[in-house]
């Protein structure tokens, strides 16, 4: 009867303890923070004896112990030395390494934790009972890869239950035991310096090279007995020291003939007992690391016998322990390069542009966008870092902004426009030209910030809002459908405070004081208590109690009753569709609201203050607290009536968790997009997200470029942007590109009306070289509104194939002696990036210029001076002039404390002036402001200059008309 391999393991183990049960738990292991290691020969030195005997030496001259000793420490110390210098820059990291056991052998836990001690590392056990099944293993092994504080993964568990899916759940880049397919493949493919190799496999080769003095070149190997990913990596690492390498299991019959030829013997699993060891021959350098060391396994002795040299299980184990940490401290030093911002390595996609230019649709469906996830992990984004909405549009969560938060932030450019005609002039399509001319052709970091569009203009009048050309976000059905359902979310939030308003005016007229009170803190499970806003709210009024059943009955009454006087509402419900007959309506008739009906009407969902206030938040705390304070009406004394008094805030915040995240997508060209908020233009700023600007600013770094867009002309978008996004974000812009059009220029000069969907009039489309000179007037005028805030001014010319070289001339020529840092024309519409290559180099150019920009006025001043400085200093008018309603409403908000808000201007985008139809440079007019309403959540004053709907209806021939599905292909048509 065969014998096995003597074991001296069990010589590392403390005085026997109780058996642990198992148990399934995370246990944080204690490690020190110095990384020292005293008193601790019972691994490194001096070896325990066992049953009162000192071990002998295995191998002749006894060098084995010691030479394996001094390799630990030599490869501990190195680890701790590289953790120091990491932990110097970084004084807070310190890389932490999970192990997931099933049983209850806890050799390994203390052989691990010692040597991470050592090395200065942390780690946490997750123990599980010896029976745990396969999902159960890989369900612990999901929570540790999506955990942001685990830098490495081992798994100690029975050899049952490392199949394929068990090994390959492990994130490849926590596999400190190189056991995925992922690790293997490049370790076989000669990328051992990009992936974790086996601890064991390596610890073999160390102590053949470095503990016996072998020159394993030429060498003949047998590797018996091993299975899986030690034997691939054995057998790799000794192919790549030129050894001769063969691996065998026991149940061969050629064993013993192979075992003769061997050089060297490494045996990879325990020996079958009817193997005798005489098959190996004397001066045969054997290494044994049979043990399991994963499961805890241990056989038993064997005879001894004199071997070339002979290491055992134990010398291997501890030092792939050692290299474990090793793979650790590598891991966390991948880990900390990964925080770190670095130059993109984008791969852009290439154009094939076509003359005439097709459909915006057709241009978009024959391209094929990269995977949201490759585009994610090429700009620096961590997996961890986004939210996948299908295959080309994913969320990004804000903790990039942690990570990134010593980066610099990169350059940031505004794209804004002339008064335009009702068809657009491009601003969107010049943002992406720009951003794909930077990146696809520069090779400059650069992000484009776009807003969501709305489904009501889509659906509408204007049709898709993706860019054009070949100059867009891909898919445009995605980006104008839908999207990630931020929109959806902000409606739901929008009309749940609008049905908490309704319904606390009900209760409170048909309920007594006690009765609405027990209604509002219930006795549940014969205790009552407050909600947290609700204590919110007693601390707001004034009442110091935490005990429902101590208020006094005037307390109560203070406490139940908001008072909202119906008249005073404010606070409108939403729906994202063009409804005209939704303009004014009346609620409340049904039998169960007992007579209590009012007119109301319903606006635009992106309209609504939670867009606004979503376009302006920082953070998700930020966001909870401007929605709290959002006021939807005043209560009959004349104080304001907020969500937070409303008790919805909470569950505000719930529904816009995810929409406050920015989208990301990708441009013709493969450059990345963040679509993000879509505030209407009129009664809010109409820019995108402040957090998407932050973010791309970070992600772009210092030499990048971020592009965002600006609602309408200059003289509204801009303006906003400048004066109340700004004053949010705290950003302050480098360059503004004022994008211009022939087209435009000629309406300002005097040219017919134009108007959607009717065929332009022969001005537009022959040369007309007066018009145009004439019409630079308004293009003059926005050129000095972006001067009064002191940022450079690039203009961007969008071609149009009807426009000619003398009126393209003209244009830039006049625009420069306006004042333009330059002046450009484009043609990214219909060659795409390549044709912003001048605009994206002049922008460069203007961005190297400093910045003297300047806010238009100071927020402390009266709301009345604030918006007399806006249209006189913007607009060109001579006075404002406001309702008995606007003054009464400035009145009131100055007594509230809202004086101090910037303010956002309610006017038509079509002329300078309030009225649509007075194009060029309107001069010397009376600006009427009609009403003035506050967004206090969001934060701003805005006052309606004129009639401004804030619900658009539909044509006579709406966009529907061309929209249609393909059943077969599912594919969209007729979207623009």
């Amino acid at each position: 009867m065969g014998t096995r391999l003597p074991l001296v393991l069990r010589q590392l183990r403390r005085p026997p303890q109780p058996p642990v049960p198992p148990r399934r738990l995370r246990v944080p292991c204690r490690a020190s923070s110095g990384g020292g290691g005293g008193g601790r020969e019972g691994l490194l030195g001096q070896r325990r004896p066992q049953d009162g005997q000192a071990r002998s030496s295995c191998s002749p001259g006894g060098r084995t112990p010691a030479a394996r000793d001094s390799i630990v420490r030599e490869v501990i110390q190195n680890s701790k030395e590289v953790l120091s210098l990491l932990q110097e820059k970084n004084p807070a990291f310190k890389p932490v390494l999970a192990i997931i056991q099933a049983g209850d052998d806890n050799l390994m836990q203390e052989i691990n934790q010692n040597l991470a001690e050592e090395a200065g590392l942390n780690i946490t056990h997750i123990c599980l009972p010896p029976d745990s099944s396969e999902a159960e293993i890989i369900d612990e092994i999901l929570k540790i890869n999506e955990d942001t504080r685990v830098h490495g993964l081992a798994l100690q568990i029975s050899e049952n239950l490392f199949s394929n899916k068990v090994l390959n759940a492990l994130k490849p880049e926590k596999d400190v035991d190189g056991v995925t397919d992922i690790n293997l493949g490049k370790l076989v493919r000669g990328d051992a310096h990009e992936c974790f190799v086996s601890p064991v496999a390596k610890a073999v080769i160390e102590l053949l090279e470095k503990s016996v003095g072998v020159n394993l070149d030429g060498k003949k190997i047998l590797v018996v007995g091993a299975h899986g990913s030690l034997e691939a990596a054995l057998q790799c690492l000794f192919q790549r020291k030129g050894s001769m390498t063969m691996s065998i299991q026991w149940k061969t019959r050629q064993l013993q003939s192979k075992l003769h030829e061997a050089d060297i013997v490494v045996l990879g699993s325990p020996k079958p007992e009817e193997i005798p060891l005489t098959w190996i021959q004397p001066g045969t350098t054997v290494l044994n690391c049979s043990h399991d060391f994963l499961s805890g396994k241990v056989g038993c002795g064997s005879p001894r016998i004199h071997f070339g040299g002979l290491i055992e299980e134990d010398d291997v184990i501890l030092l792939a322990a050692a290299l474990r940490i090793q793979n650790m401290v590598s891991s966390g030093r991948r880990w900390l390069r990964e925080q770190q911002h670095r130059r993109w390595r984008l791969h852009c996609l290439k154009l094939q542009p076509l003359s005439p230019v097709p459909s915006d649709i057709e241009i978009s469906r024959g391209q094929t966008p990269k995977a949201v996830d490759v585009l994610a992990k090429e700009i620096g984004l961590l997996a961890d870092e986004i939210e996948i909405y299908g295959k080309s549009k994913a969320k990004v969560r804000l903790s990039v902004l942690e990570r990134l938060k010593d980066q610099a932030d990169g350059k940031y450019v505004l794209v804004a426009g002339i008064t335009p005609t009702p068809l657009g002039e491009g601003k969107s399509t010049v943002t992406i030209g720009l951003v794909q001319a930077l990146t696809a052709h520069l090779n400059v970091n650069s992000f484009a910030c776009l807003r969501q569009p709305s489904q009501g203009p889509t659906f509408g009048v204007k049709g898709g809002a993706a860019g054009g050309g070949y100059a867009q976000v891909i898919p445009m059905e995605e980006f104008n459908l839908h999207l990630t359902g931020d929109i959806h979310a902000i409606t739901a939030a929008n009309n749940l405070l609008a049905a908490a308003i309704d319904t606390r005016i009900l209760h409170e007229n048909t309920q007594t004081d006690k009765a609405l009170y027990n209604r509002l803190v219930p006795l549940v499970n014969g205790v009552r208590e407050f909600s947290e806003i609700q204590l919110a709210r007693l601390k707001k009024l004034g009442i110091n109690k935490t005990d429902p059943s101590t208020l006094t009955e005037e307390e109560v009454s203070k406490f139940a009753r908001l008072d909202i006087d119906p008249s005073t509402i404010t606070w409108q419900r939403v729906l994202d569709t063009n409804d005209r007959f939704l303009r004014k309506i009346t609620i409340g008739q049904g039998n169960a609201e007992k007579g209590h009906y009012r007119q109301a009407q319903f606006d635009i969902a992106v309209a609504s203050e939670i867009m606004a206030v979503l376009a302006l938040t920082d953070s998700l705390a930020d966001m909870k607290t401007r929605l709290g304070r959002m006021v939807v009406a005043s209560d009959k004394s004349g104080q304001p009536v907020t969500a937070d008094d409303l008790g919805v805030t909470g569950a505000l915040t719930v529904l816009m968790k995810d929409a406050i995240k920015p989208n990301l997508m990708q441009t013709l060209e493969g450059t990345p997009v963040f679509v993000h908020a879509g505030p209407f233009a009129n009664i809010a700023h109409g820019n995108s997200s402040v957090l998407a600007d932050k973010i791309a600013l970070k992600l772009v770094g210092e030499e990048g470029f971020v592009v965002t867009e600006a609602g309408f002309g200059a003289d509204i978008g801009m303006e906003k942007f400048f004066n109340i996004k700004c004053r949010a974000s705290g950003l302050v812009p480098n360059v503004v590109v004022l994008v211009a059009t022939v087209r435009a220029l000629k309406m300002h000069g005097g040219g017919p009306s134009v108007t959607a969907g009717v065929p332009l009039k022969k001005e537009y489309t022959e040369e007309n070289i007066q018009l145009v000179a004439d019409g630079c007037c308004n293009l003059q005028k926005q050129i000095q509104i972006t001067q009064l805030f002191g940022v450079p001014v690039v203009v961007a010319l969008n071609v149009f194939k009807t426009d000619t070289r003398a009126e393209i001339d003209l244009v830039c020529e006049l625009a420069k002696r306006a004042g333009a840092f330059d002046a450009v024309p484009c043609y990214h519409w219909s060659v795409g990036g390549k044709g912003s290559v001048d605009l994206a180099r002049a922008v460069r150019e203007a961005a190297s210029k400093r910045s003297r920009f300047q806010f238009l006025y100071d927020v402390q001043v009266p709301i009345v001076d604030k918006i007399r400085t806006i249209a006189q200093a913007v607009y060109g008018a001579k006075d404002i002039e406001l309702s008995p309603e606007a003054q009464a409403k400035i009145d009131r908000y100055t007594q509230q404390g809202f004086g101090n808000l910037p303010i956002c201007m309610a006017k038509t985008h079509l002329s300078l002036s309030h009225q649509p139809d007075k194009k060029g440079v309107p001069r010397d007019f009376i600006l009427p402001i009609s009403d003035v309403r506050a967004s206090i959540g969001a934060g701003f004053i805005y006052p309606l200059v004129g009639t401004m709907s804030t619900m658009p209806g539909l044509p006579t021939r709406p966009c529907f008309y061309d929209i249609d599905l393909d059943t077969e292909t599912e594919q969209v048509k007729g979207l623009f």
